[in-house]
């Protein structure tokens, strides 16, 4: 009996325990978790541009660590089997090396995932159109795109609030006292501070800048092909869409893939269905040549699968259209200066980034 009353006395406090630890877990309150958010240092070299942070999300490492876990957590779709990063393989330039990207219901896009690199700088607009202003506004856009994440932030954050880590990491990032206030306006923040940080700037190029290094004789005959510097040179035309440092201009062109006798007959209207300009019809944003080796297939409609292909369309002067950029002009160019182009671009590659710790998926 006295076994008996004992068992029950130990079930009962057992109970009580847990009771309590119920309570005080779904009560939300996460003042008892410190939070001391530190600065996270971009160590940019002198010959690149300010990154465009706002005010209101400043860059610390608690809120990258936040973004990291948020991008690489397919806890963000619907059926739990995509992440940001699933269209964004560190590997792939940040791309998913496909010509159309598909999402949870194997439904394709209509363009191709656009590589990250050097992302925080851009100021004229996301996505190949331009259609958001910052990343913030950006991260919150493929959660409920019906052919990507496909799911509703209020049940993902509803998920994020029972989930054993992500209370946690709310409230070190941005200070938050209770669960009821992660929002999704919060996750986008920490998205997009962790995007910022997917910089390259080790690549030869920018160590030729910094007097670091210097370019082969075929390198540098590239470099004058680009560049147009050298009048003994033919002008291939690349440094005004893809000018210097970035190796993207961040603004938007009709580059001839599509013949078209008017503005309206344009297969993707790209950045006028933004503007509603018709003379932005047929524009789309050019993408950094940054890791450009390994983020094929190339155009916002993954036409081209090789650089050469890429080539080829540009000294061919492109397609007709009526607002066709003026400076695409069939090249005058040997196979020579191709080889010694390609070998220029070569210079923009950098996988040394790769292998900084604050990019790796934190579920490995």
């Amino acid at each position: 009996m006295r076994t008996f009353i004992f068992i029950l006395a130990v079930v009962g406090m057992t109970l009580l325990l847990y009771s309590c630890d119920v309570d005080e877990n779904t009560s939300g309150d996460l003042t008892n978790i410190p939070y001391v958010p530190e600065n996270y240092k971009l160590d940019l070299p002198a010959h690149f541009p300010t990154i465009n942070t706002p005010p209101d999300n400043p860059l610390t490492k608690q809120g990258v660590l936040l973004g990291r876990h948020l991008f690489y957590d397919p806890i963000l779709s619907a059926d739990s089997t995509m992440s940001c990063a699933s269209c964004h393989l560190p590997e792939f330039s940040f791309t998913d090396a496909k010509a159309f990207s598909t999402g949870i219901d194997n439904i394709a896009g209509k363009r191709s995932s656009m590589s990250l690199i050097n992302i925080g700088f851009v100021q004229s607009g996301l996505f190949w159109d331009g259609r958001t202003k910052t990343l913030e506004e950006q991260a919150l856009l493929p959660v409920e795109d019906p052919i990507e994440l496909h799911h509703t932030w209020p049940e993902v954050m509803t998920k994020l609030k029972v989930h054993p880590k992500y209370p946690k990491l709310f409230r070190e990032a941005f200070g938050i006292g209770n669960t009821s206030e992660m929002t999704k306006e919060l996750a986008a923040k920490a998205i997009a501070q962790f995007e910022r940080i997917i910089i390259s700037k080790d690549s030869k190029f920018d160590k030729v800048q910094e007097g670091k290094a210097i370019y082969t004789d075929i390198e540098l005959i590239g470099y004058g092909l680009y560049f147009d510097i050298d009048p003994d040179l033919p002008d291939m035309e690349c440094g005004h869409c893809h000018n210097a440092p970035l190796a993207t201009s961040d603004d938007f062109f009709n580059n001839g893939l599509n013949a078209s006798n008017t503005l309206d007959d344009f297969p993707d209207l790209g950045r006028g269905k933004v503007t509603g300009s018709k003379s932005d019809n047929g524009k789309f944003k050019a993408p950094t040549l940054r890791n450009i080796k390994y983020s094929a297939p190339y155009m916002h409609d993954g036409r081209f699968n090789t650089l050469d292909e890429v080539i080829a369309h540009y000294k061919s002067g492109g397609k007709k259209s009526p607002n066709k950029d003026p400076l695409l002009h069939p090249l005058e160019v040997s196979p020579f200066h191709i080889t010694a182009l390609k070998a220029f671009i070569e210079t923009f590659n950098d996988t040394t980034f790769y292998k900084n710790p604050d990019l790796k998926n934190p579920f490995k």
